[in-house]
C-alpha cells in the first residue's frame, strides 16, 4: 500500500513539474514586443496630445530646441539619467530614502515621457510637416516610437530620441 501511495505521489509531482513533457512553446517574447510597441505608441500619442492641447507654445519651443542641438540635448539627457539612477540607488540603500526615491522615479518617468514625446514630435514634424494641424505629426510620432519598440536596434534609437527630449526638458526646467 505504501509503495502505491509513493508511486502516485511521484507521478503527481512529475505531472505538476511539466504537464506537457513533449510540448515546450514559449510565446513570451513576441507578446512582450507587441505589448511594448503598443505601450510606446499609446504613451507617445497620449502625452503628445496632452502637450499640444495644454501647452502648444512650450511644445513648439522644445521641439525647436531639440532640432537645434540634438547631440547636446542627448548628452545632457544621458548624463542626467545616469545621475538620476545613481541618486535613486543611493536613496534606496539608505532605506529611509525609499520614500523620496519612489516619487523621484515617478516624476522622472513623467519627464521622460514628455521629453520622448517632444523628441518624436520634432522628428514627425520634420517628416510630414504641420500644415493640417497636429493630428498627423502626433500619429506619425506615435507610429515611429511604436515601430522602433518592435525591433531590437530600435530600442537603442528610442533611448537616444528619449534622452534628447529628456535632456531638453530638464535643461529648460533647471535653467
Amino acid at each position: 500500500m505504501i509503495d502505491f501511495v509513493q508511486s502516485v505521489t511521484v507521478a503527481v509531482s512529475i505531472a505538476q513539474a511539466n504537464p506537457n513533457p513533449g510540448v515546450d512553446v514559449d510565446v513570451g517574447a513576441p507578446v512582450g514586443l507587441v505589448g511594448g510597441a503598443v505601450g510606446a505608441f499609446l504613451t507617445t500619442l497620449v502625452v503628445g496630445a496632452i502637450l499640444v492641447a495644454i501647452a502648444p507654445a512650450y511644445t513648439e519651443r522644445m521641439m525647436a530646441a531639440v532640432l537645434e542641438d540634438p547631440f547636446g540635448a542627448f548628452l545632457y539627457g544621458i548624463l542626467s539619467l545616469l545621475a538620476l539612477g545613481l541618486l535613486t540607488f543611493l536613496l534606496v540603500i539608505t532605506i529611509v530614502g525609499i520614500f523620496v526615491a519612489i516619487p523621484l522615479v515617478l516624476v522622472a518617468y513623467l519627464v521622460w515621457a514628455v521629453g520622448a514625446a517632444v523628441g518624436y514630435l520634432a522628428i514627425a514634424e520634420r517628416l510630414v510637416g504641420r500644415d493640417d494641424g497636429w493630428l498627423t505629426p502626433l500619429l506619425v510620432a506615435a507610429a515611429i516610437n511604436g515601430a522602433l519598440a518592435l525591433t531590437g536596434i530600435g530600442g537603442l534609437i528610442s533611448l537616444c530620441v528619449g534622452a534628447a527630449g529628456f535632456g531638453i526638458v530638464l535643461r529648460d526646467a533647471l535653467a
